[in-house]
């Protein structure tokens, strides 16, 4: 597909394919390539549930997790990453430990998110904060426990539901933690929400959610994992179904225009719509491995909840009415999928703006009359990009190598570095490479430092390198 093709218009039968989301929605900016257009989409490999035979797969995997947690004198940043071409699951594992993103939590199927991989889960908080409280809601908080007696009233009113969840017993009484929210939060509602005049209420929460799973894997399934989730309620369905679609809207231009992943926005069919919902959106996003991941999901719940819950108001006529009401979430799941997206052979590539420090920079020198010299201009370097809002490192360590610096830093995944020797600082100028075009190709050499020349180049390879990276997933046959 070329650079120049225009986006896919939908005609009017292709809409109500796709749940008649809007053609902005499923076609990107315009110097994207457009996202296909798919009938019904599947939920991909990654299944909950309880199995008889949990231990023994547990087992089974267990050399991997030895890879990623290196037990017996820990991981090296040194070590050779598996490549992706050769072993997709022990690069994704190598890949996890090579960039301190996350290690294994002592209690199976857990993991503790490292700086760098929370840094990560921060940019996504970052962003869709934003576009939460510009769509006016709000951002609250419910508790970690639910009673047991809320699941078995959902039971009773939602066919084919069949929930993992996690009791914790205290005594006689049996809670649950946190795990399907759209049970406390109409407790809730059915105490806050009286008149018409109380509606719409949109609230959302970032919290942990506790489910069993059957096979775990970091950031893509484990026993607890962080995620946003909101709920709303409105007087009308077609206020529901507007929130719904707006909602999933907001994560396809996320997976798009922050991660450069070209997900595939769209409705599931009824049998994978989720239990207790009258429709699902879903965007999904095709890994390194052609394995399909959904990466986020807005379910219009229409009555279902508020009829198990009583949740009811007054209309405007006086008549009691039960809202309509929708859910929407995205989790750490996002983090595993922007791996499994972007990289090769060597190692992870991250898009500039979810990049945690999206430039380094290695100052070089040989003899100690240089260091002075070439520190200064690397701090003031640092200073420019810093003051422009560029999330910025200078590696002036001492202990290693530049080419060691060099491999280090592309292992964490930074998109730019900037190389600063005693011949840049004497013609003020510096060296930039970019992490997206690897060896020779991706340097560039003498760059201005006068900062507003600097500042406008480094933001122009972001621009270029977030539209390489949604290339690089159409003409490797990713996505098609």
């Amino acid at each position: 597909m070329s650079e120049t093709e225009t986006p896919i218009s939908l005609s009017s039968s292709e809409k109500e394919i796709n749940g008649g989301l809007s053609d902005s929605l499923l076609s990107p900016p315009s110097s994207f390539p457009p996202p296909l257009v798919i009938q019904q989409l599947s939920a991909g490999p990654y299944v909950f549930g309880t199995d008889p035979l949990l231990d023994s797969r547990r087992r089974r995997a267990a050399p991997l997790r030895r890879r990623l947690s290196r037990r017996s004198g820990g991981y090296r940043s040194d070590q050779a990453v598996t490549p992706r071409s050769q072993d997709f699951s022990a690069w994704y594992l190598d890949v996890i430990a090579s960039a301190e993103l996350a290690d294994y939590g002592p209690v199976r199927g857990t993991m503790v998110i490292r700086p760098y991989g929370y840094a990560i889960w921060e940019a996504i908080q970052d962003y869709l904060n934003v576009k939460f409280k510009e769509t006016g809601h709000s951002n609250m908080y419910f508790p970690q426990f639910i009673p047991y007696s809320f699941i078995e009233r959902k039971k009773l009113h939602v066919e084919g539901f069949s929930p993992e969840l996690a009791l914790v017993t205290v005594g006689e009484e049996m809670n649950l933690k946190r795990s399907l929210c759209e049970t406390i939060v109409n407790h809730m509602f059915t105490q806050w929400i009286h008149s018409y005049r109380d509606l719409p209420l949109m609230i959302n929460q970032w919290a942990n959610v506790t489910r069993w799973e059957m096979r775990t894997k970091p950031f893509i399934r484990t026993l607890e994992f962080l995620w946003q989730e909101g709920h709303t309620a409105h007087a009308t369905p077609e206020e529901a179904e507007k929130e719904a679609k707006q909602m999933i809207e907001i994560y396809t231009r996320f997976a798009f225009e922050e991660t450069a992943i070209p997900v595939i926005a769209g409705r599931k069919s009824k049998l994978e719509t989720f239990a207790g919902a009258d429709t699902t959106y879903t965007i999904e996003a095709m890994m390194g491995d052609r394995k399909a991941l959904q990466a986020g999901t807005s379910h219009n719940l229409g009555q279902n909840f508020s009829r198990a819950f009583g949740t009811q108001f007054q209309d405007e006529n006086g008549e009691r009415q039960h809202v309509w009401q929708t859910s929407w979430a995205v989790s750490t799941r996002f983090v595993g999928g922007i791996i499994m997206t972007h990289g090769d052979d060597t190692g992870l590539m991250l898009p500039p703006k979810i990049a945690p420090i999206q430039v380094v920079i290695v100052p070089i020198w040989k003899k100690d009359s240089e260091k002075t010299e070439v520190l200064s201009a690397a701090s003031s370097v640092k200073e420019v990009l810093q003051t422009a809002g560029v999330r910025v490192k200078l590696d002036e360590t001492t202990e290693r190598t530049a080419g060691w610096k060099f491999n280090f830093w592309e292992m964490k995944v930074l998109p730019i570095r900037i190389e600063i020797g005693p011949r840049d600082v004497s013609s003020n100028c510096v060296v930039v490479s970019r992490r997206d075009i690897p060896g020779k190709a991706g340097k560039v050499f003498g760059i201005s430092m006068e900062p507003s020349t600097l500042v406008a180049y480094v933001k122009r390879s972001w621009m270029r390198s977030n539209h390489h990276f949604l290339k690089r997933q159409y003409h490797s046959g990713i996505v098609t």
